[in-house]
């Protein structure tokens, strides 16, 4: 899809569209009242205004669209092969650990529990093993800190997204 066909699409189109970027109901809202959008850089720019005057009940919204990862067959489908990037060549691929995948599975449990909405983190070119560092890390954190930490991070998803709807 291009830009173009966003900006041409009905209003029911180019929210069904956007709610595959962000299912946060008052983003997608604002989203489409600030059609058409003259350049990809205005595109981004409305997103991430939007983006900043939700609340954490909308940004809750948005994080309530992700899958949980819930065992440890699905993280071994996600994570059976990991591509690391270099020069814009393959470099690398690595099978995930089964311990990593185990340690992983009962991290998103916990954080679940702990805070009431799964752990949310741009996964872009991360392996099992750093995803995993990095839910450890958020673990001690107030359920305020990882609101805002996933709110962070379901920007950038949000961004990588819309670069590939437009």
């Amino acid at each position: 899809m291009s830009l173009e066909s966003l900006n041409r699409m009905s209003e029911a189109e180019a929210r069904h569209a956007l709610q595959t970027c962000c299912a946060a109901d008052r983003w997608i809202n604002g989203m489409v009242a600030a059609r058409p959008f003259p350049s990809s850089e205005a595109l981004h720019a409305r997103a991430a205004t939007l983006w900043a005057t939700l609340s954490d009940e909308d940004w809750l919204q948005a994080f309530d669209a992700h899958p949980k990862i819930g065992d440890v067959t699905s993280l071994k489908k996600k994570y059976a092969n990991t591509h690391s990037l270099a020069s814009g060549e393959q470099s690398a691929t690595a099978a995930a650990d089964e311990s990593v995948l185990q340690r992983l599975k009962n991290g998103n449990d916990a954080y679940a529990d702990k805070f009431g909405f799964i752990f949310i983190v741009c996964a872009t070119g991360k392996s099992a093993d750093e995803m995993l560092a990095l839910l450890e890390a958020r673990l001690p954190n107030t359920r305020a800190q990882e609101i805002e930490n996933a709110a962070r991070e379901q920007a950038k998803i949000t961004h990588i997204r819309l670069d590939k709807l437009a």
